[in-house]
């Protein structure tokens, strides 16, 4: 098979599993708009010790799946952050 071939069928896969992450990340958002209603104010959304809580355990996660840590962690920094502003965004106003 030459390089062309399995780069094609790389870059397919890719796009199967960037069809998977997008569905979960929809299903995270829900649950993330669900919790930013219910929190008490800014301070309560932003809540770094979650934060670093869940960096935590998805590091974790990381080195039992084989992923890299230092990429996983990055990853969720900025999903993380982006909720935060969208939770920030859905809040009932103070």
């Amino acid at each position: 098979m030459s390089t062309a071939c399995m780069l094609t069928e790389i870059r397919a896969e890719i796009d199967r599993l960037d069809r998977e992450i997008v569905a979960l990340i929809g299903r995270r958002e829900e649950l993330v708009r669900r919790a930013g209603r219910l929190k008490a104010d800014a301070d309560a959304v932003r809540a770094p010790d979650r934060v670093e809580q869940v960096i935590g355990k998805v590091r974790a996660l990381a080195g039992e799946s084989g992923a890299d840590a230092d990429v996983v962690e990055a990853t969720y920094r900025a999903m993380i952050a982006a909720f935060i502003d969208l939770e920030l965004r859905v809040r009932p106003e103070e």
